[in-house]
Order: structure tokens, then C-alpha cells, then sequence
């Protein structure tokens, strides 16, 4: 039975593993230590909405064996409105991971600094991060490799790893079980925690895990009769990325706010008060949460680029292998010499907010079409539900997107 279901397991962990990385550690963090266990519930409906909207776009990847992206191309007619899509698409995708892989690495880097220390090497006026090459190397080396079984396995270990070190964590500290469950089902809304269950719900419900999984559910099944595998993948993946998220906020819950303001920082703060080992469990998990979604940022800037262009989507390919190899290049580079392009960023979280809503308009819409989906169209509670989870998505681009022009 476990075997079997170790036989089955897909893609699913490797889209747990592109939205738990660095910047969800931090909101995670963040949440934590400013408002204790209250904001369990705003993760638990952002799981909710993830699966929701990752099982649509297996759905359609399994039935059409073809990417999201490569969808968007054969399905939108009108060619202004094609092209438009296309751009944005590309703007937020490849762009944006571009500017997120450096937080990646630099992500990663933090946790193994806490472990190792921080080795440098001087050349001319910049001052190298080994480690970023370290990094950097590994997830070169799993994308070069260009087979999925060799991705899936390194992935699925290194989420296992992820999940391990943030779970003990989390029961290192001792948490009030009672406490958990309100903060799991009873929501409280104020002024001062919009903003960070925005952030929670933003940081799961992520565009390009939609076009990531569409493409590496096609490289695992390939018949209708495997959507029941997808769908036990895809819940079941999605919620222990849900757990890891909260054992994060459970984590960060246990000390004070003082001087707290990324995961490394909780990760000393927490030695002094449940031990060492506390400390390197969750740097452990740093590093992992870092070096996966250094992997699949890369990857999914890879599938949708060679999708919309009408490239070829073989890992193996030039086309492909150019894309992710020019990602990958400039996050390493970014995060050993300490660059940050602030205007990149925003450009990224702007792309974002406005893709988010239309992606899941347009997947909404595909998958109500008989002509491509046939009986597997979506149902009206499925309907519902979507719909429900747009008016999320607009509210949510809105405000990301209101919150880079400070308007907020």
C-alpha cells in the first residue's frame, strides 16, 4: 500500500516545494512572531484555494498533455489579446523568477551559514559567497541532468527533509494545542493583520505553480485514468506544504518580536531558549525550502517560455536548457556579490498581481470547455468554488499590486 503509493507520487511535492522557499518562510516568520497562532486560519484557506486551483491545472495537463502555457497560445484567438496574454506572461514568469531566484539562493545560503559559517572568496572589488555557488551548482546539476524521475526523487527527499526539520521544530517549542485549533478555525480580520494575511495568502496562491504543474503532470501520466493519482497527489502534497507553513508560524510564535525579521534571525533566537538543536533544524529547513525552489523557479520559467514561443518543452532541449541556465545564471550571480534590484522586484510583484486574477480567470474558462476537456469539465460546485477563489485572486492583485505604489 505505501510502496504504491510512493510509486504514484508525482509532481505534487515539487509544487509544495516551489511555494514553500524563502519568502514564505519569512512571511511565515513574520506572522508568527508578530500574531502568535491568530493567523493559522488565512494558511489554511490559501491551502485550500492552492488545491482547488493545482487540481484544475493537472486536470488539464493530464487530459491535454500540454502545458498551461502552450493552452494559452492554441485557445486564445483573438491575436492582440494573445499576444498581450503572451507578454504578461512572460514579463511576470521569467521575469519575475528571475528577480525571485536570488532570494532563493540567498535563502538557502542563510540556513547553511547558520550551520557552517560564511566562507567568502575576494575577487577584484567583490567580495564571492561560496556558498551561493554551492547552491547554485547543485541546482544546475539536478536541471542539467534533464530527466524528470532524477528531478522528482531529489525533490520529493529534499521536501521530506523541509518538512522533518520544521515539524521537530515546531514541537521543540512546546506549542498550546488549544491555542493551534482557534487559531486554525476561528478567523480574526483587524487593521494591523491584513497585510500579512495578504502576504500568507499571496506567498501559496502562486502563478506559476499553475503552469508548473500542468507541464509535469504530462511528464508522469499520460492517461485519463491517472487523474485519481493526481488529485491523492496533489492534496495530499499541498496540505503537508500547508503543515510545514504553519509549524513555521508556530515556530516563530514561541519567543519574542524583538529584532526578529527573517528565519535566521528566529533560527538564533530560538537556541537560547529550546537548545541547539532547535536552531539547526530550522536552518536545516531554511536550506531546503532555499535550494528546492532555487530548482523549480528556474524550471517553471523554463516550461512556460518554451510554451508560449511554441518551443520545444524537452528538459533536454537547447531552447529549454538556455532559459532555466540564464535564470539560474543570474541568481547565482546576484546572490554571491549581495545585489538586489529593488525596481526588479517591484516590476515582478506588479506582473504578478495582475497575472494571478487572469491566469485563474482563463483557467477557469478552459476548463469549461467540452471541446478540450470533454466529460472532465469542471462541475458547478467546482464552478462555485473557482469562482469564489477569482474573487480572492482580484482582491489579492489589487492590493500586491497597491502595496508597491504604496498606496496602501
Amino acid at each position: 500500500m505505501i510502496k504504491n503509493w510512493f510509486r504514484n507520487i508525482g509532481p505534487g511535492p515539487l509544487v509544495a516545494a516551489a511555494f514553500i522557499g524563502p519568502g514564505t518562510v519569512t512571511v511565515c516568520t513574520l506572522a508568527g512572531v508578530n500574531f502568535g497562532f491568530a493567523l493559522l486560519w488565512a494558511m489554511g484557506l490559501s491551502i485550500l484555494a492552492t488545491i482547488v486551483l493545482q487540481e484544475m491545472s493537472a486536470r488539464l495537463g493530464i487530459i491535454t498533455q500540454k502545458g498551461l502555457s502552450e493552452v494559452i497560445r492554441t485557445e486564445i484567438n483573438n491575436p492582440i489579446l494573445r499576444g498581450l496574454t503572451i507578454l504578461l506572461i512572460l514579463s511576470a514568469i521569467v521575469i519575475g523568477n528571475a528577480a525571485y531566484e536570488a532570494g532563493n539562493i540567498s535563502g538557502g545560503v542563510l540556513g547553511l551559514e547558520t550551520i557552517v559559517g560564511n566562507p567568502s572568496m575576494a575577487i577584484g572589488n567583490f567580495n564571492l559567497n561560496v556558498l551561493s555557488l554551492v547552491i547554485g551548482g547543485i541546482a544546475f546539476l539536478v536541471l542539467y541532468i534533464g530527466n524528470y524521475k532524477v528531478l522528482e526523487r531529489v525533490l520529493v527527499s529534499l521536501v521530506i527533509l523541509m518538512s522533518v526539520a520544521f515539524l521537530l521544530t515546531a514541537i521543540i517549542t512546546k506549542p498550546d494545542v488549544s491555542a493551534i485549533f482557534k487559531g486554525l478555525f476561528v478567523p480574526k480580520v483587524t487593521e494591523d493583520n491584513l497585510l500579512t494575511i495578504i502576504g500568507l495568502i499571496g506567498t501559496t496562491v502562486v502563478p506559476y505553480n499553475l503552469f508548473l504543474h500542468a507541464s509535469l503532470v504530462k511528464e508522469k501520466w499520460h492517461h485519463e485514468t491517472d487523474l485519481k493519482y493526481a488529485r491523492k497527489d496533489t492534496i495530499v502534497a499541498v496540505v503537508l506544504g500547508g503543515i510545514v507553513s504553519m509549524c513555521i508560524i508556530i515556530s516563530a510564535a514561541a519567543i519574542d518580536a524583538q529584532n526578529i525579521t527573517s528565519a535566521a534571525d528566529l533560527a538564533k533566537g530560538l537556541e537560547p531558549l529550546f537548545g541547539r538543536f532547535a536552531k539547526y533544524f530550522l536552518a536545516i529547513g531554511l536550506f531546503a525550502a532555499g535550494i528546492t525552489s532555487a530548482i523549480t523557479a528556474p524550471l517553471a520559467a523554463a516550461y512556460v517560455t518554451t510554451g508560449c514561443l511554441g518551443w520545444s518543452t524537452n528538459m533536454k532541449s537547447k531552447q529549454f536548457k538556455t532559459v532555466w541556465i540564464s535564470i539560474l545564471g543570474l541568481g547565482v550571480l546576484f546572490s554571491s556579490i549581495g545585489f538586489k534590484s529593488i525596481e526588479i522586484i517591484k516590476f515582478a510583484q506588479i506582473t504578478n498581481g495582475l497575472l494571478l486574477p487572469i491566469i485563474a480567470a482563463f483557467l477557469l474558462w478552459v476548463m469549461n470547455k467540452s471541446s478540450i476537456l470533454g466529460a472532465y469539465k469542471n462541475t458547478v460546485v467546482q464552478n462555485i468554488i473557482g469562482y469564489i477563489i477569482l474573487g480572492l485572486a482580484v482582491f489579492l492583485g489589487a492590493k500586491s499590486i497597491l502595496k508597491v505604489f504604496e498606496i496602501i
